[in-house]
């Protein structure tokens, strides 16, 4: 929905000539994969729509051409809103605090308003679990990872796929040996990383998120981000291979847009983080985001290697951890580990000796959207003993939620709703389960969505809307064609009083270029508001079902159910 891209224009004003492709549940015979080489329609029966190319910015009042959203040239099939790199250079940023990888909206006038293009010979994606190893290659048609990083086996060239070994900069040996290792650090070799009570992890700089794939047998969910920057596409490798809860991020000058206690480990292997610097302040992001008792993973040469600065980088990571009350569990091959033992009188004492200055108790409860770094140490209050598998935090109602005003009977009839929608939705969009890999809730509340979906072969991204207008309405950190499903619960309506820049059509573009080709938006909102995208969604190329559903309320609510066709330029 924001930002733009400097490339030339192609064939601008002229009709798009559109091929619709048709995926069937039959492949080249003998293909490791099954059949989802997409067959196209002959010449003669091509559909040609009325679309024009026309790279388009956005403009007010807003007015959709007759013959549909233009389309933007080929050039820009990977578009990043809030990412562009050539927007970013016009800035004064702080670049000595890596600032330039955070996320940059650009103003109205300069956002495109097309739709974005798949790239040339775009395939739909691979299924899980399929997908983990193997990647259509001209789906992600980079190779500078595979050049440089090769050798460490984060991803390789396999004729027309990518191979994703399992490796990384510091697991050559696969990241299931690595994982093992890391547990046997925690529990002193007698179990893993799940028996020492680590169920979600935040995975800082994850490559190509092979750490995020191995711990999902184990029950551990990750959430994993990576800058983008010289290390292109990493995000977008991650999310084609179907791997949960990946996003662009940087850890700078922000904080990152969790809320505080989140994480029973923070995972970083040689993840270009400069933890030492600033007065350890990026350490102290993390110990917000750890919970009591949770890990810092730290493999990168200052934890193994005694020439150059790593020495003094070592005794400033030493100095820093023990100002917040962190332990030293383990320190062996290139890898150490510290716990955040939640020592409250520990913490007063650094404070009184003026070692750490401690946040408001109330900060850990506020929005950390777009919110600048604090230089103080984060009480996180959380005394409540989580469950120890995912299973059972899906199931048993978190005494954190009585603080925000919801009880245990909401939270309950909030789960047995979710429940029935969800067997409704798959019944309405009529398809295999496996269709469906990367999904997001737009408007999550309390997960009640994702609960549900739980028991399919998805993941989803939970994302709850911010509050504040500047924030409002900006595209999300993610490649084009990065999730199968999108689910919409009166988020919509939500944005509506936010002015121009925020208005459904702007929405509607931004779905448009997260969601794959023959991918799924279900969309729930007021009357008005299902009625405008009834009547746009064949000019962006949606086809569109109208379903009735029961709202919470017991009442009849009109619903959407989307599907992107799957179009190309040719």
């Amino acid at each position: 929905m924001r930002g733009y891209n400097v490339f030339g224009a192609t064939r601008s004003g002229k009709t798009i000539l559109v091929a619709l492709f048709l995926t069937v549940g039959s492949f080249y015979a003998g293909s490791l994969f099954g059949n989802n080489e997409p067959i196209y329609l002959s010449q003669s029966a091509l559909f040609k729509f009325q679309n024009k190319i026309n790279l388009t910015h956005r403009v007010s009042p807003l007015v959709i051409p007759e013959t549909g959203m233009n389309v933007c040239p080929l050039k820009f099939n990977e578009y990043l809103p809030c990412h562009n790199v050539t927007y970013v250079h016009q800035l004064s940023l702080n670049v000595s605090r890596r600032e330039e990888l955070e996320r940059h909206c650009p103003p109205l006038e300069q956002r495109l308003f097309c739709l974005v293009p798949p790239p040339k010979d775009y395939k739909i994606p691979l299924k899980w679990p399929t997908s983990r190893d193997f990647v259509w290659r001209s789906n992600v048609n980079h190779t500078h990872l595979a050049q440089v990083n090769g050798g460490q086996s984060w991803v390789q060239e396999h004729g027309e796929f990518w191979w994703f070994p399992g490796g990384g900069t510091h697991f050559k040996h696969g990241a299931s040996e690595y994982i093992q290792r890391l547990g046997g650090m925690v529990t002193n070799e007698t179990g893993d990383l799940s028996s020492a009570g680590v169920v979600q992890v935040l995975d800082v700089g994850c490559g190509v998120a092979s750490f995020a794939a191995y711990l999902l047998p184990l029950g551990i969910q990750t959430m994993s981000f990576a800058p983008n920057d010289a290390h292109e596409n990493q995000i977008q490798f991650a999310l084609e291979r179907g791997i949960g809860g990946a996003m662009i991020s940087a850890v700078a000058t922000k904080q990152l847009p969790y809320p505080s206690a989140s994480f029973e480990m923070v995972h970083c292997s040689r993840c270009r983080v400069d933890w030492h610097a600033n007065d350890g302040i990026l350490l102290k992001e993390v110990h917000r985001l750890l919970r009591p008792n949770g890990y810092f993973v730290y493999t990168s040469p200052p934890a193994y290697r005694n020439d150059k600065e790593y020495p003094m980088i070592w005794d400033k990571l030493v100095s820093l951890t023990n100002s917040m009350c962190w332990k030293l569990v383990s320190r062996k091959v290139q890898t150490a580990i510290w716990i955040k033992e939640e020592n409250v009188e520990c913490l007063k004492k650094k404070a009184e000796l003026k070692a750490i200055s401690l946040c408001d108790v109330e900060d850990a409860l506020k929005p950390s959207w777009q919110v600048p770094l604090r230089d103080c140490v984060q009480i996180s209050g959380h005394t409540e003993k989580r469950p120890s598998s995912l299973a059972e935090r899906l199931s048993t109602y978190p005494e954190t939620l009585r603080n925000i005003g919801i009880s245990e009977d909401e939270y309950a009839s909030d789960t047995v709703f979710w429940r029935e929608q969800v067997k409704q939705y798959w019944r309405f969009m009529n398809v295999n389960e496996s269709e469906v890999r990367n999904v997001m809730d737009m408007n999550a509340f309390i997960g009640g969505f994702a609960s549900a979906m739980n028991s399919s072969p998805v993941w989803v991204m939970n994302v709850v809307p911010a509050t504040m207008n500047e924030t409002l309405c900006e595209p999300f950190s993610t490649y084009p064609r990065t999730y199968d499903l999108l689910h919409a619960n009166h988020v919509i309506s939500h944005y509506q009083s936010r002015g121009d820049g925020c208005l459904v059509e702007d929405i509607m573009l931004e779905m448009d270029r997260m969601i794959r080709p023959q991918g799924f938006i279900i969309i729930r909102d007021e009357e008005q508001i299902i009625s405008r995208i009834r009547d746009l969604a064949p000019k962006y190329l949606w086809e569109v079902e109208t379903h009735q559903l029961e709202n919470k309320f017991k009442k009849t609510e009109t619903v959407l159910f989307c599907r992107k066709r799957f179009w190309a330029i040719i």
